[in-house]
């Protein structure tokens, strides 16, 4: 069966139309007689929403109840077995009420897709996983659903639903997205104009990458050759002087000046040993262009106009930046140089700039490179020598008579010209050539075929020998001039490649594009299997085209081992650069090694921290667990002794003894698991407008009465916080507090506002904590000072820092005035929650998915779900 076919609509922000285009796409299908069914849509009440579910056949949702509350979710099997050909599913990073199907609504759709049912869905920008930070500096605050960009980015379709800012605004302040009560916070928070503007630019840029994707796709596939200046992509050609930097600069300004314009430096290593870069320098301008915001390219190339304008081409570029040549005037009689060659070939479709620097006429220039040995103008114009030169030079003697010797003296100029243009096999056939012609024209007997005087036989063998010499040496010189370039390039290379270990570029994805750039190919991937009867895997790849899926099917494959293979393909390479793609190779399998240790070293270090964690919960049990056990056992076994006579008040003496260690008992276990759900990630805030003066004193349940002096004004803002993780914060706070404020000196505990947050503090006048100390008593199993033994197990402190970060906020020690230590947990306002769906959920509009109004959401929402916290009254120590 084919797999469905995903299209999702992409917005900036909610109330921008997702919702409503996804029904209108919905209609029209259904019109075109596609069987289309809504498996899930929340309208939110929005009219104009509302009225397109009308004349859709809808799914009914399953049922499912959750602490008490029922809730509603897309049923997937009744989806599957409706079998539509498209299905409507809204909210795609939706969290599943537990006891669904799937955690994550995605992962419902990837079931209809694998059935071969098309899908349809919506998704916020700031959802996708990999934009949680960029989103967080714009907002300030944290998104907690997410779906992973890979299953975004395999979608077959992504439509971006635009909207202006001050379009989305006015629609705001007309009611259309939320209910007039929730306006005024929702454009004064997270719909401000430069919270939508960033927003919509995040959302532009990502689409327009994707469609930029897809373009190389397209390109690679068919093939296409031609520029598409669908964008400015500016090359800057370097030549390790420098210049390099003026020409980056100027790159960078002239990538400034369009829309979304890109700078690839690239520096291409040649193989005919005529340049000489400088590592240093390379290195600074490598630094240069990335500090710009540019990428830097390594390539090999004999014919640097040709491998420049192939890079130039492959990477869709528009313009091309090149600075004026080094050389001084009179080395241009060994070529146009580069910039001129470029400039003629580059084409209507490419522009090249010739920048002026400091360095013009100060230096050696780039002649154009020719072939990797002699190349095959030079070898055509040996032979040209080689053959017609003692010819037309026997013509010319024949009117001219110079004797024997001079002219064997010009025949051997002509061989020696032919070896140095040509190599050793025109000068060889120019000696042959030559001395045949000078056996049969000039020596004697003339005009035939034969020698009378030894003396000639000898001239002529001497002339063969240096014309043989002469050629041999040429030659020789050719090839090891080649082979100490081609070293010297090779050594570059892998120079290259070290230095990008040593800045700790080792992601398998950038190295195997690093692979497919220098030897100019149209994908690498590194293939692996586990013994040689499995099937191979692709462990990372890169490039355009589909990867070899076996090492068979590549143009170019290096084993690594016997389960190991680099797989290229894009065209034939020469054997002499598998000694280079080894290097690659290996480097690329030590990468993959140390990302699996990594995931391991990561794995056995969590497991370490859960092992220590659960040492220590040993060690409390064994201990401080083990007096109120001591006391309880004690008083049960006075009470059940038959020996004595207790009267009524030692009989309740007891039985308050007994109530009191297992009161403090409940506190440490509540602890216990308190610091047990926060290591584990159990503990998820649902968030809600709460008053202080309703939360606070409830947390003094475990104190004695006149211990605690409340001030909490009755004119603080609502906060978004959890009530029952404050409850349990201020509770530890206060408890601890008390512990160890001197007799006769109240704990205070106030509250108060300040930029558009709340702070409560707890203050005692106790003996205080020292700076170095301050951090050290929020880690778990921490006392500080000469705390009793049975004071608890140290973990009032951590739980309460816990807590006060699962509901976005903070819990800092300060020094009180006089002496003591002030404890200050602050917590959003709840005018200040400008998100959906932010930090531990905290939010303006209690926003979910496609921006649902809090009061649309269910007492306990899934989304915002938490484990239940422990009893309020705790034990806190530090």
């Amino acid at each position: 069966m084919a797999r469905g076919k995903l299209r999702i609509y992409l917005g900036a922000a909610p109330g921008v139309g997702k919702t409503y285009a996804m029904l209108s796409e919905a209609h029209r299908r259904v019109e075109r007689g596609t069987d289309c069914v809504v498996a899930f849509v929340e309208h939110y009440s929005r009219p104009r929403t509302e009225v397109m579910l009308h004349g859709l056949e809808q799914v009914p949702r399953r049922e499912l109840e959750y602490r008490g509350g029922l809730f509603t979710e897309m049923d997937v099997d009744a989806v599957l077995a409706r079998a539509p050909q498209v299905a409507l599913v809204d909210e795609l990073a939706h969290t599943n009420v537990p006891g669904s199907r799937n955690a994550k609504r995605w992962q419902d759709m990837e079931e209809l897709l694998a059935a071969g049912i098309d899908v349809i869905s919506t998704v916020n920008i700031q959802h996708l996983e990999s934009l949680g930070d960029v989103v967080e500096s714009i907002t300030g605050v944290r998104q907690q659903e997410t779906v992973p960009d890979e299953f975004v980015r395999r979608a077959d379709q992504i439509e971006l639903v635009d909207m202006s800012p001050q379009a989305l605004r006015r629609r705001m302040a007309h009611g259309n997205i939320y209910t007039p009560d929730k306006v005024d916070a929702a454009l004064s928070n997270y719909f401000r104009p430069g919270n939508l503007t960033a927003l919509r630019e995040l959302a532009l840029l990502w689409v327009a990458d994707r469609v930029d994707e897809y373009l190389k796709q397209y390109r690679s596939e068919h093939r296409v050759s031609a520029i598409w200046g669908s964008r400015e992509r500016i090359v800057v050609g370097l030549t390790g002087g420098p210049e390099g930097r003026t020409l980056i600069r100027r790159g960078a300004r002239l990538a400034e000046k369009g829309a979304g314009g890109e700078v690839l430096a690239v520096y291409i290593a040649r193989s005919d040993g005529l340049t000489s870069a400088s590592p240093k320098e390379l290195a600074v301008q490598r630094t240069l262009v990335e500090d710009l915001g540019g990428t830097f390219h390594h390539v090999v190339g004999d014919d640097i106009p040709a491998a420049l304008l192939d890079f130039a081409r492959g990477a869709n570029a528009t313009q091309i930046v090149l600075g004026s040549s080094r050389r001084k005037a009179w080395q241009y009689v060994f070529g146009p140089g580069v910039g001129a060659t470029v400039a003629r070939e580059s084409g209507p479709d490419l522009d090249v700039h010739i920048v002026t620097h400091d360095e013009v006429a100060k230096g050696r220039g780039l002649p154009v490179a020719r072939g990797a040995r002699l190349g095959r103008a030079r070898i055509i114009w040996g032979w040209l020598v080689g053959l017609a030169g003692p010819a037309g030079l026997a013509v010319l003697l024949n009117t001219v008579h110079l004797g024997l010797a001079n002219d064997m003296l010009l025949f051997l100029t002509v061989t020696v010209a032919a070896a140095l243009l040509g190599g050793l096999l025109p000068a060889l056939a120019s000696a042959a050539l030559g001395s045949l012609l000078l056996n049969y024209f000039y020596t004697p007997p003339l005009h035939h075929w034969t020698i009378a005087d030894p003396k000639n036989i000898v001239a002529i063998v001497i002339f063969v020998g240096v014309g043989v010499s002469v050629a041999s040496v040429v030659d020789l010189a050719a090839r090891r001039t080649h082979q100490a370039a081609r070293l010297r390039a090779e050594s570059e290379i892998l120079s290259y490649l070290a230095g990008n270990v040593l800045r700790g570029e080792t992601s398998l994805e950038a190295l195997l594009e690093r692979v497919r750039e220098t030897f100019g190919m149209e994908s690498a991937a590194l293939l692996e299997r586990e013994s040689d009867i499995e099937p191979w895997t692709c462990a990372g790849h890169a490039g355009f085209g589909r990867p070899a899926e076996r090492p068979e099917d590549a143009d170019v494959d290096v084993p690594v081992g016997d389960h190991v293979a680099l797989a290229l393909t894009g065209r034939v390479l020469p054997a002499e650069d598998r000694r280079v793609l080894a290097a690659f190779a290996a480097q690329a399998v030590v990468v993959l090694d140390r990302r699996r240790l990594q995931e391991e070293a990561d794995q056995a270090r969590a497991l370490a921290e859960g092992n220590r964690i659960r040492t220590a919960l040993l060690a409390a049990v064994s201990h401080d667990l083990r007096t109120p056990l001591a006391g309880i056992k004690a008083a049960v076994s006075s009470l059940r002794s038959d020996d004595v006579e207790w009267s009524e008040e030692d009989e309740a003496a007891l039985l308050e003894a007994i109530e009191e260690g297992a009161d403090r008992l409940d506190h440490l276990v509540g602890n216990l698991l308190d610091m047990s759900r926060l290591q584990t990630g159990t503990v998820t805030a649902i968030i809600r407008e709460t008053d202080l003066d309703e939360v606070v004193p409830m947390a003094l349940g475990g104190v004695p009465e006149d211990s605690v002096e409340l001030d909490i004004p009755e004119t603080l803002p609502m906060v978004a916080v959890d009530s029952g993780l404050l409850e349990r914060s201020v509770a530890n706070l206060v408890e601890n507090a008390v512990k160890y404020s001197p007799d006769g000196e109240p704990v205070l505990v106030s509250a108060s506002a300040m930029a558009h947050r709340v702070e409560v503090r707890v203050v005692d006048r106790g003996p205080g904590v020292p700076d170095a100390a301050k951090e050290r008593i929020f880690a778990p199993f921490q006392r500080y000072g000469d705390a009793p033994r049975g004071a608890g197990v140290g973990l009032g402190l951590a739980v309460a820092r816990g807590f006060a970060e699962a509901m976005g906020g903070t819990l800092n020690a300060e020094d009180t005035p006089g002496g003591g230590l002030t404890m200050v947990l602050t917590v959003r306002a709840a005018e200040d929650r400008a998100e959906p769906g932010g930090a531990a959920d905290v939010r303006a509009l209690d926003l979910a998915g496609d921006g649902r109004p809090a009061r649309t959401r269910p007492p306990d929402d899934p989304d915002t779900r938490r484990e239940d916290p422990a009893p309020t009254e705790r034990q806190a120590s530090c």
